[in-house]
């Protein structure tokens, strides 16, 4: 476990991430709070919808409540503790606290990246095998590729909570962060963190650049099919799929890529607190605008769910 030198163990860590004068902190409440609704009530409605709906109930949409659910779960690792703290004059997290926050925000974070990955070989599987699309995604694999993908982020997860629960803590136990990230961990450190930062970079690494080489590939034969198809029509439907999909990804990837594939010695607390809610918070709230704004199923399957609503209340 983390250590101070020779002595007993660091019981809590203090987060000073959003550490802002008293008049700042009701506005920061606020802000974050209505984020975190947002989130909660947005990926809520896209699972609600998706399940109740029989005609959304194909892979695609399975693959997108779970990643609705795992956005829940994503925010729900770090913002309730930080408005906590927002408002509490005591910043602080317990040790065991703080690596469970670690191993969750890790394990929902990649996750996510996963899900995207899986959701990109689906849309190839659609548009260019659509006669062996049901067969090829059945319920069986959709499940299993779920609980795969959720079996490997966990280990990924557990290695890196574990390997920093064992360093040695510095005089100081202020972690310059609104959450119990690995960076700032890391730069908290007295002993060597060098293993720490190879296991970062080499498996980090792979588990965030495998799915992204497989959306990539994935692409790549899905642009090739449409080029191939003789329809405009065809071809503007097949783009309108992806495009959601796509812009997810682009949101996901660029700022989580920047935090976790470079060397702790490069950690500035302003940077990273913006890149941090970037991939934290803002993306697990627009996730569900970016699928459903330019999603026709989506939204006439969420129009009738609002008049069934409407016609109740009115009896």
């Amino acid at each position: 476990m983390m250590r101070k030198g020779n002595q007993s163990t660091v019981s809590e860590f203090i987060l000073l991430g959003f550490s802002e004068p008293p008049e700042h902190t009701i506005i920061l409440f606020v802000v974050f709070l209505l984020m975190y609704l947002v989130t909660l009530v947005g990926n809520s409605t896209i699972i609600f919808i998706t399940r109740v709906n029989t005609q959304l109930h194909t892979p695609m949409y399975f693959f997108l409540s779970i990643l609705s659910f795992v956005d829940i779960c994503l925010t729900s690792s770090t913002v309730p503790k930080l408005l906590a703290n927002i408002i509490l004059e005591r910043k602080s997290i317990s040790f065991h606290g703080c690596f469970l926050q670690l191993h969750f925000f890790f394990s929902f974070g990649n996750m996510t990246g996963f899900l995207l990955a899986i959701m990109a070989v689906d849309r190839y599987l659609a548009i260019s095998k659509p006669l062996h699309y049901a067969m090829i995604m059945s319920k069986v694999v959709q499940v299993r590729l779920v609980v795969g993908s959720w079996v490997i982020v966990n280990v990924h997860s557990a290695a890196h909570s574990i390997m920093a629960a064992r360093l040695s803590c510095s005089a100081s136990n202020e972690i310059h962060h609104y959450f119990c990230d690995l960076p700032p961990l890391l730069k908290l450190s007295s002993s060597d963190t060098s293993p720490n930062e190879l296991l970062q970079l080499i498996e980090t690494t792979l588990i965030l650049l495998s799915p992204c080489l497989c959306i990539t590939i994935s692409y790549i034969l899905i642009i090739a099919t449409i080029c191939r198809m003789p329809s405009t029509e065809g071809r503007s439907r097949a783009f309108s799929t992806c495009s959601a999909h796509l812009t997810a990804v682009t949101l996901n990837y660029g700022p989580v890529l920047y935090t976790y594939i470079r060397p702790t010695s490069v950690y500035t607390l302003e940077k990273d607190l913006i890149i941090s809610m970037l991939y934290s918070v803002v993306n697990s709230m627009l996730n569900p605008f970016v699928y459903s704004i330019r999603n026709k199923e989506v939204k006439s399957a969420l129009a009738r769910a609002l008049k069934k609503q409407k016609k109740f209340w009115r009896k």
